[in-house]
C-alpha cells in the first residue's frame, strides 16, 4: 500500500453493564490508559473524540442512543503499526478479556478500510464501511483482518475471525 494511504479502523461492542457498573469497572478504569498509550504509540496518526468511551455524555458517537455502546475510531500508517498495538502492548490482555466486559455481538463488529493521508473519517462513514463488509464480505471497500496479506501478527495469534 501506498505510503499516502493510512489504516482506518473501527471497532464496536455493546458493555454487558453501564458504565458504572462493577462487572465492567476495570475496562472503564483503564480506557484512558489504553487510548493513551494508543496515541503515543509509533505509528499513530488519529483517534476520533471520545473513542472507546460509552455513548454517554458523547451522542455524536453514539450507536442508536443506547449508552452501553462502544466505539473506537483510530487511523494508523500501516497494517504493521496497528498489529504493533494491537498485539504487542497491555492492549492484548485487554483484547484477550472482552467477553468479561461485552456482550458478543452476533454480526461482524470490526472493519478496516484505506484512507488518505490526513482524511479523518466520520462515525457515519465508519459505519457505512462496517455496513459493507457486513452485506458483501471482505473487499477493497471494507475489510477485516485476514483480507490483508501484511497482517502476519494476526495470523501468528491465530485470532478467530468472526462467523
Amino acid at each position: 500500500m501506498s505510503t499516502q494511504m493510512h489504516l482506518a479502523e473501527l471497532n464496536v461492542g455493546r458493555l454487558l453493564a453501564p458504565t458504572d457498573d462493577p462487572r465492567v469497572a476495570e475496562f472503564m478504569g483503564n480506557l484512558d490508559r489504553i487510548n493513551g498509550l494508543g496515541k503515543r504509540m509509533p505509528g499513530f496518526v488519529w483517534m476520533m473524540e471520545g473513542s472507546g468511551e460509552p455513548g454517554t455524555g458523547n451522542t455524536e458517537n453514539a450507536i442508536g442512543g443506547d449508552p452501553q455502546h462502544v466505539t473506537n475510531l483510530t487511523v494508523w500508517e500501516s497494517v504493521e503499526t496497528l498489529e504493533n498495538f494491537v498485539w504487542n502492548t497491555v492492549h492484548k490482555q485487554f483484547y484477550e478479556r472482552r467477553a468479561e466486559w461485552f456482550e458478543v455481538l452476533g454480526e461482524m463488529h470490526f472493519v478496516m478500510w484505506w484512507v488518505p493521508a490526513g482524511h479523518r473519517p466520520t462515525l457515519d462513514e465508519a459505519l457505512e464501511r462496517l455496513e459493507h463488509l457486513r452485506a458483501n464480505g471482505d473487499s477493497d471497500h471494507a475489510f477485516g483482518w485476514a483480507y490483508l496479506k501484511e497482517a502476519t501478527q494476526w495470523r501468528q495469534k491465530q485470532c478467530v475471525a468472526a462467523e
